[in-house]
């Protein structure tokens, strides 16, 4: 595999030092900017802009201990059940113990988090949980009430800029670890960073399958530049794929969410004559945990032939389900569905990676200097499966602790860029309709390492994607095209041979054979 993305026929025209690079403005990154000291000079890297990012997308809430007949504990068993036993406890208990503190944290930073008719936190319910425990912001628009907060926070910090539509090429290491990293701008001008302390907060890999509630931006630059740089990979099999993805009769470059909340909040799955395919599927039916619920709406959609099922939420009154989901609400009316009066059609589409760079308690990577927080990393708290709105917090306290991290043992960057630049040798220019390729990638991952996976599929795929990948390192090309469509291979093929190597079915990696 190429270590660096970029070859011997980039000359970086800029160079830039900061005490501490983070490159994500979602909820990890913003979060960890602001709980760094005060005297060090961040910067926060963004591919487009914050509004374009998987945490300012987030319906759902966050899942967190906050009322007097819910605990840490039974927080911490709906996880350890909801990852099928493969989540490491210790950063479980890390993600249950301390949430609360994090929560508190963002009150006090004024994020309107909603309240019931007696002031206190509104409390809903999602799937695999068995306490009203999820908190949420805007109704179903907690990521962006969120971001908007802490974005505006960290705005007002003299030790914190941000750079918008900046591009992640590759990380610079040397004999101690991290050194610096590579970026461009919209223009195509390379720039080198120099920097000690890295923070990886990239977010998703939604672009990998054909249909996905990422963002188009969720290409999974740094992860594929972390897997260049030697770090540690961990459950990279275990991809969510969200049952209810709002269908639709045309390709969209964003599939629509409908939110878990609809069916903690009283939505029933329901095939096209009405009947409720979940009961007696699981005790919790259309509350399982997202893998059994993705795999049943999967297997009845293959019963019936259909392309979708349904979500029948008609028993609620119009007026609550627009305070109550707004987003969701007036999207689906854009499109012709009045929820309080009409089925949603869903199905199955790319959502969460659970896996990662591997790291430690307090977000380390195997790489010294490097960090990883948010869906990026595999911090251990997911196992086989992410419990619903677990994905948030998480983001809150690794954030945080990899922000005492670096506070604790913070070293100064190299000074020059002269020592950072790495020696390559130039490779030959590649000219290929990106799109097309990666368009091929998708419809490879789509085919066979979707919600069911075979051997012989995973096989296929991996002949294929180590083609597709071989290709594209044996030359070079300055677009953006190119980095992303590297990534997107690069990253396939490490989820590919971890969902061949592990041949038994659990939590969000099945295969029948």
């Amino acid at each position: 595999m190429l270590r660096y993305a970029i070859d011997g026929s980039v000359k970086p025209e800029r160079h830039s030092s900061y005490d501490v690079v983070i490159v994500g403005a979602g909820i990890a990154g913003l979060y960890c900017a602001l709980n760094l000291s005060p005297s060090l000079k961040c910067c926060v890297f963004a591919k487009e802009t914050i509004d374009i990012s998987n945490s300012w997308l987030a319906q759902g809430g966050i899942a967190v201990v906050t009322a007097p007949d819910d605990d840490p504990e039974l927080h911490f068993k709906d996880t350890i059940v909801a990852g099928a036993g493969l989540c490491d406890e210790a950063a479980v208990h890390v993600l249950v113990d301390e949430g609360p503190r994090d929560i508190a944290a963002l009150i006090k930073m004024n994020v309107p988090f909603d309240l019931n008719e007696y002031g206190e936190l509104d409390r809903t319910r999602e799937g695999g949980h068995h306490k009203n425990r999820i908190l949420h912001a805007g109704g179903d628009a907690t990521g962006r009430e969120t971001v908007k907060t802490l974005a505006y926070i960290a705005s007002q910090r003299d030790n914190i800029i941000f750079r918008d539509n900046t591009f992640f090429v590759d990380i610079l290491t040397d004999e101690k670890g991290v050194s610096g990293l590579i970026v461009k701008d919209d223009d195509g001008k390379y720039e080198t960073v120099a920097t000690r302390h890295l923070v990886l907060c990239t977010g998703g890999i939604g672009q990998v399958f054909e249909s996905s509630t990422n963002p188009a931006v969720a290409t999974g630059d740094g992860l594929a530049a972390a897997i260049r740089a030697g770090a540690e990979l961990r459950g990279m099999e275990f991809i969510q794929f969200h049952p209810t993805g709002l269908w639709s009769p045309n390709r969209e470059n964003r599939a629509f969410l409908i939110s878990e909340s609809v069916r903690g909040e009283g939505g029933l799955l329901k095939n096209a004559e009405g009947v409720r395919f979940m009961v007696g599927k699981h005790e919790l039916a259309e509350l399982a945990p997202r893998d059994i619920v993705a795999r049943g709406i999967y297997n009845e959609m293959k019963r019936t032939g259909e392309d979708h099922v349904y979500i029948d939420i008609t028993s609620q009154p119009e007026e609550e389900l627009s305070r109550r989901f707004p987003t969701i609400y007036n999207e689906c009316l854009r499109r012709g569905i009045n929820i309080s009066k009409d089925w949603i059609p869903v199905c199955p589409v790319h959502h969460y990676m659970m896996g990662g760079v591997k790291t430690d308690l307090y977000a380390r990577t195997a790489v010294h200097g490097l960090y990883a927080c948010g869906e990026t990393a595999s911090t251990g708290v997911h196992g086989a499966n992410r419990l619903a709105s677990n994905s948030m917090l998480e983001c809150l306290v690794f954030g945080r602790r990899a922000a005492e991290d670096i506070n604790a043992t913070f070293s100064p960057a190299l000074s020059t860029s002269e020592e950072l630049q790495p020696s390559l040798t130039v490779r030959p220019a590649l000219e290929l309709d990106f799109k097309a390729l990666r368009a091929r990638m998708q419809k490879i991952m789509s085919t066979y390492c979707f919600v069911i996976r075979t051997r012989e599929g995973l096989e296929t795929a991996l002949h294929e994607m180590s083609g597709i990948l071989d290709l594209l390192s044996a030359g070079f090309n300055s677009d953006k095209a190119y980095d992303e469509d590297l990534s997107l291979a690069i990253i396939s093929k490490a989820i590919i041979k971890s969902a061949l190597a592990r041949r038994e079915s659990i939590g969000a990696h099945y295969r029948e054979s």
